[in-house]
């Protein structure tokens, strides 16, 4: 959509673009204010009802083509096929105070305590997440990276927590909230949102629940049964998983692109040396699904037999967990090459019941390797080269302060003392 701050409100589109303004109008009859994305985190203003006050809606916009700038010094990630959306808060390097001192992480962790309520009642206030993504579009030659946005859905806050991030200019560290949305399933309204519901959500004269009437039958699920309700209610687009070559290559000219190769020219005569990357690169992965991973060892150069590194993983809590092996391999190749479905069924043939399999690669995978992998429903993730690059990218800053030599030194020099001569399982023993 075409957003432009002072548009009306009449006009169904701008510049042969829907006007954003436009689709989230009010009915006539109502003098709602325009609902805004001149922030990252924007609020409705509070409708008081008859059982009381509720935000009507947070709107969050995601810019990534401001991603590392000094105004927006992270990274959010989307994963629209799988309902998921990791969103950074709005505190910065420059900002004093704990996460909730801005506006914007203020009105999210307000949210968030609608969001984890045990209570039907305290959901029905809970303000629905709309997410918004910039987009880059080209007119008459000239790329523009302001003004147009991309409606990426309905979210409910799924976990909220509290971290430590770096400005990458000033190298300064401070704190900020990170959020897992959960975008809700609209498939029964041809991912269409009704923004009648919004509308009843600010109108002071409906009830809590009343102003919900209009509300996805995902949201009512959820609303109805909680947290439990989730897995039921989000978003999911099994048929869209494989990725393009172009979507597992980072963009031409790019730094991820230039790191990408400079990455295959250092380990081009090492090769076995990169599988102890590909094995930092499975934990840093790995890790950001919440569970715990543990760093194995190498296996020995010449006879790994498809398995080049070992891991562990252990999902649940710490008292109450499940251990899980992890058989890796890596294949450094030329970033332009692709991954068989062949080499593929060797990884995943050492695999035992229970054990996870993780591919990473510098290169892509081919169409087939990805098809069988999900007909099958094989353990495996797949990681090419978009995602090592970026990956290595965002380790690099935050343990090197962005220096990749010193980050590839490390890892090099750990290399001699990670090859162990001993079975997968006995990893699961400590």
């Amino acid at each position: 959509m075409r957003y432009a701050q002072g548009a009306s409100r009449v006009d169904v589109e701008l510049d042969g673009y829907l006007n954003y303004h436009f689709v989230t109008a009010p009915p006539e009859t109502a003098t709602f204010p325009k609902l805004m994305l001149e922030a990252g985190i924007n609020t409705a203003a509070v409708a008081t009802g008859p059982d009381g006050p509720r935000r009507p809606v947070v709107s969050l916009r995601s810019s990534p083509w401001k991603a590392g700038h000094a105004t927006n010094p992270w990274h959010d990630e989307f994963d629209l096929d799988h309902g998921h959306v990791r969103y950074y808060g709005d505190h910065k390097a420059t900002t004093v105070g704990l996460p909730g001192a801005t506006t914007g992480n203020r009105a999210l962790l307000e949210t968030w305590a609608l969001h984890a309520a045990t209570d039907p009642i305290e959901r029905f206030k809970a303000p629905p997440l709309l997410i918004y993504r910039s987009t880059t579009i080209n007119r008459d030659g000239r790329n523009l990276v302001k003004g147009h946005v991309e409606f990426c859905g309905a979210a409910i806050i799924e976990r909220l927590e509290h971290v430590v991030q770096r400005d990458p200019e000033t190298r300064r560290s401070f704190p900020n909230l990170v959020l897992d949305l959960a975008v809700i399933d609209l498939a029964a309204t041809g991912d269409a949102l009704d923004m009648r519901w919004i509308d009843d959500r600010r109108d002071p004269a409906l009830s809590a629940e009343q102003a919900n009437r209009h509300a996805p039958a995902s949201w009512w699920r959820w609303i109805r049964d909680g947290r439990a309700a989730i897995p039921r209610a989000r978003r999911r687009v099994v048929s869209s998983r494989v990725r393009s070559t172009e979507e597992q290559r980072p963009t031409p000219g790019s730094p991820e692109a230039d790191l990408l190769q400079r990455l295959y020219d250092y380990f081009d005569g090492r090769k076995h040396a990169f599988e102890l990357l590909a094995s930092k690169i499975t934990a840093q992965v790995l890790s950001r699904s919440g569970a715990r991973y543990h760093d194995g060892w190498l296996t020995r150069p010449g006879g790994d037999g498809g398995v080049d590194f070992v891991g562990r993983l252990d999902v649940g809590t710490v008292g109450n967990n499940v251990p899980l092996v992890i058989l890796g391999q890596a294949k450094c190749i030329t970033p332009t090459s692709s991954i068989s479905p062949d080499q593929v069924a060797r990884v995943v043939a050492r695999l035992r019941r229970g054990w996870i399999g993780v591919f990473v690669t510098t290169g892509v995978f081919s169409r087939q390797a990805q098809v069988e992998v999900i007909d099958d429903q094989y353990p495996l993730v797949l990681v090419d080269g978009r995602t090592l690059a970026e990956q290595v990218l965002l380790m690099a800053a935050a343990d090197h302060n962005g220096d990749l030599d010193a980050f590839l030194n490390s890892v090099t020099g750990d290399y001699d003392n990670a090859i162990t001569y001993r079975r997968p399982d006995e990893i699961l023993y400590g």
